[in-house]
């Protein structure tokens, strides 16, 4: 699986999954509700950045805090196709595998710019910075959770395969 597109914005280190989707603003947890207020405590142009790009690079530590699966659901509702960062909180890189949320930890992370293109290779482990012709790393998803991100998640993946 492939995915090819560019970067709307590089986050910093240490955004929490709170302020990915701000529980104040929470009042329904419809995926359509959620991608409204997702990010609007890290990025007020956020929504707007999404019409230029639909790939996010942060730092180290993205989606600390919170176990919800709210966080990561709010930013593929939004439209968001892939997370490329240094580091992700262990319980938000697993809750965006389960809804179908491509989410790479890479350390090249940094190199990545605002409005590069970019090519993610989901199989290989391969991220193809285009607009500059650099290549980094990840650690590859392993058969079955390729077959996740396929049909959009866990438990898509589990209707369809009952």
């Amino acid at each position: 699986m492939k995915i090819r597109d560019r970067v709307l914005e590089v986050y910093p280190d240490n955004i929490s999954t709170d302020r990915i989707v701000p529980t104040r603003l929470v009042t329904d947890v419809t995926p359509e509700k959620l991608a409204v207020i997702a990010m609007k405590d890290v990025d007020e142009q956020f929504h707007e950045k999404l019409k230029n790009g639909k790939i996010i690079v942060a730092g180290k530590n993205f989606g600390y805090a919170s176990s919800r699966e709210y966080a990561p659901l709010a930013l593929k509702a939004a439209g968001v196709k892939a997370v490329i960062a240094k580091s992700f909180a262990r319980i938000f890189f697993r809750n965006s595998i389960n809804i179908g949320l491509p989410i790479l930890e890479c350390d090249g992370a940094d190199k990545i710019k605002v409005n590069d293109e970019v090519e993610i290779d989901l199989a290989k482990g391969e991220i193809t910075d285009v607009t500059t012709n650099k290549k980094f790393t990840f650690a590859a998803l392993p058969d079955f959770l390729l077959e996740w991100m396929t049909e959009g998640g866990m438990v898509e993946y589990l209707e369809k395969h009952k």
